[in-house]
């Protein structure tokens, strides 16, 4: 034992390895310095990193940069796959969404003014609406309108962000001749557009929604546009283009009447397809959504995978992705990062509803 205490006596620990735990007097309660466990502290106790010994700083530091690279190598191959998902899959748009206050009169105004067939209506008394689908070619194959009348409802705002849809035609002057034969109102009479020499004009339909007029040879797609503004162009065209797995076609500015628009869609051709028109007017960033656009549908093989590219590259999902309650197919719904909202529809349940 007096052997034991002399050697103890005599032993001399280096005070640079060593936490030598002060009087219990002296330790504060609360310490506000951050401490990092060390497997080589000393009593299985951890050390603060002022105190810890320089090779195991070393160490430690090493270990963190490798956790952190790792862990970053691992959220870019995620993306990358996400990515090429989103590129992959067969997308095509489907539909836009919006609300009418009249059914049958707007109806009558896009098959007698604008060209439209009308392909199906549904009545869905239990949840008091009317849904009908016009358009310029089959739903399979074609973008057509989803016009929504809620029963007892008669006016809608439309806001400030939603802009306008397109029409491709052959004669502008003819269908503006129309329109004012059936008494529609024309907001822009024909003429080339500013800065270029495409002949288009504007009218509106019975709720005020506008239609551009596009003066264009025969195209397998009419209906040709949506025209959404936003408040922050690359932001947009970069969300679209990840999360959505569209192109961009063009952009162009026009400095003098202050906006920039971006043509961003599926396929390969603008000329033959539709197109989301974002539009950046300069010092804008907020819009108001209104009451009446609603959103635009959009085909996927995955409306899982779809749902996690859409959170990965910067929007929100307000449906989460799976079947709906009656009829099982698959959706998920989501808003882009101005507040836009889209709906994914399964491809082979939309092809079975068709059916």
């Amino acid at each position: 034992m007096a052997m034991r205490m002399a050697m103890a006596k005599t032993l001399t620990i280096p005070s640079s390895s060593v936490f030598i735990t002060p009087p219990a007097s002296s330790v504060p309660r609360v310490s506000l310095r951050p401490t990092l466990a060390c497997s080589s502290s000393l009593f299985g106790r951890a050390l603060p990193l002022s105190r810890l010994p320089r090779p195991a700083l070393v160490r430690q530091a090493r270990s963190l940069s490798i956790m952190a690279s790792a862990a970053s190598t691992e959220t870019a191959t995620n993306e990358e796959n996400i990515l090429e998902f989103s590129k992959k899959d067969n997308r095509r748009m489907l539909h836009v969404v919006y609300r009418v206050g009249d059914l049958d009169k707007t109806i009558k105004f896009y098959t007698e003014c604008l060209g439209m067939k009308l392909l199906r209506r549904r009545d869905i008394p239990e949840e008091k609406y009317t849904n009908a689908f016009l358009g310029y070619g089959p739903e399979d194959t074609n973008f057509v309108v989803e016009l929504t009348y809620n029963y007892g409802v008669d006016k809608y705002d439309i806001g400030t962000g939603f802009g306008h849809f397109g029409i491709a035609v052959e004669d502008v002057q003819k269908v503006v001749d129309l329109v004012k034969a059936k008494g529609g109102k024309v907001t822009r009479e024909p003429g080339p557009v500013k800065g270029g020499k495409s002949i288009i004009a504007f009218v509106e339909d019975p709720d005020g929604y506008k239609f551009e007029l596009i003066q264009r040879s025969a195209t397998p797609e009419p209906l040709c546009q949506v025209m959404l503004r936003v408040g922050d162009l690359d932001r947009a065209v970069q969300f679209y283009e990840k999360a959505f797995g569209m192109k961009e076609f063009r952009r162009r500015d026009n400095p003098d009447q202050k906006y920039t628009l971006a043509m961003v869609g599926y396929g390969d051709d603008e000329m033959k397809t539709t197109v989301l028109e974002l539009t950046y007017n300069y010092g804008v960033t907020e819009y108001t959504k209104g009451t009446g656009y609603a959103q635009i549908a959009v085909g996927t093989d995955d409306v899982y995978k779809t749902a996690e590219a859409v959170r990965t590259f910067g929007g929100k999902i307000t449906r989460e992705p799976g079947p709906l309650p009656g009829i099982n197919t698959k959706i998920t719904a989501c808003l882009d990062p101005d507040g836009w909202k889209s709906v994914f529809v399964d491809n082979a349940d939309f092809a079975k509803e068709l059916e």
